[in-house]
């Protein structure tokens, strides 16, 4: 990888798995990224697709007892068989798939990666990545061929996950949760990081939710490399609540919040300083995909996109590396 960002999919991968029976894209998404725009998108469009040999599972199937099993229950002795149970029906389904003409089946559940509430409660990104893909990548036998991970601004992102959880009924996230969370050490690189040695034969490819934001048929394209029909719905589900969202929600439960922002605006719920630190958290994971991130993943661009914001600078050519070149050194001195 030589740090430049490719403009398109690139299709040679593709032609490299020719004589595959079906391609098998995982879109793990991440949460407040625009994934549930994006399988609504799926959905509209399900007959189309299916035309060009392209099948979709999304939540209404695979959150209906699909995956059971595949993550251990607590209290459960018999693991073992709900996993072998689990990985039969996995591979059954995707066989019927298969023969059903599917040439490439996206399957689309951010869920698979963890959830807001854990990320919320422990104060940093998907924790468990690692321990739950691994899981679901033995329940695919290793028919994943591709991962399309999204990620956004660290502060943007803990803001949105923030809000939902409130709409959702947990509590207002104390002084002390907003900086532990602006000073977290974990950060997309150890996510992906993560998800590599988790599925280490699938390529992952990373989205910023920046350049596809609202924009599900260029992430159609940017995850299989096929022509996509243009989203006429122009729908944009599950969007972060307004400020004035968040009053009433919480005025319903006796709770009067003081707000700086107004209401027509989203909730922003980190000072200045912890802003700045989630920011340059993310211009260093940009700056870490840009230089080819050790090779465990590529990120792409959309070059025909108009930007839902605009993408941290990556900054000098040291940047990207800070964080983690700390926190080496630290474990280093502590060893």
């Amino acid at each position: 990888m030589n740090g430049a960002i490719p403009g398109k999919w690139p299709y040679g991968a593709a032609q490299q798995r020719a004589g595959r029976t079906m391609d098998v894209t995982l879109h793990l998404g991440v949460h407040r990224t625009g994934s549930t725009t994006f399988q609504s998108y799926l959905r509209r469009n399900a007959q189309g697709f299916r035309n060009k040999g392209v099948g979709f599972w999304g939540p209404r199937r695979t959150r209906k007892g699909l995956f059971a099993g595949v993550l251990p229950v607590p209290g459960v002795a018999s693991g073992r068989d709900l996993q072998r149970r689990a990985k039969g029906r996995v591979q059954l389904q995707l066989e019927r798939s298969a023969r059903s003409g599917i040439q490439t089946l996206v399957v689309s559940d951010e869920n698979l990666i963890g959830s807001v509430r854990d990320n919320l409660r422990q104060h940093m990104l998907y924790p468990a990545i690692g321990d739950r893909m691994a899981r679901f990548a033995h329940a695919f036998d290793g028919r994943i061929n591709e991962i399309v991970l999204n990620v956004r601004s660290h502060d943007h992102y803990w803001a949105s996950a923030a809000s939902y959880g409130v709409c959702r009924g947990h509590a207002l996230p104390t002084e002390r949760a907003l900086q532990a969370i602006s000073e977290s050490t974990r950060t997309w690189r150890d996510v992906i990081v993560d998800l590599s040695c988790a599925v280490p034969d699938a390529a992952i490819w990373v989205l910023p939710f920046e350049e596809f934001a609202g924009r599900p048929d260029a992430m159609f394209r940017a995850s299989t490399g096929i022509d996509a029909p243009r989203d006429t719905a122009h729908e944009w589900l599950n969007r972060a609540p307004t400020v004035a969202n968040l009053r009433d929600t919480l005025l319903e439960r006796g709770i009067v919040p003081h707000f700086p922002q107004n209401d027509t605006e989203r909730w922003q719920p980190f000072d200045d300083d912890q802003r700045a630190a989630l920011r340059e958290a993310y211009a260093d994971d940009l700056h870490w995909l840009m230089a080819g991130a050790d090779g465990t993943a590529t990120l792409t661009e959309d070059p025909g996109r108009k930007r839902a914001g605009p993408i941290p600078s990556a900054g000098s050519q040291t940047r990207g590396h800070d964080r983690h070149d700390q926190q080496e050194r630290n474990l280093a001195q502590s060893g």
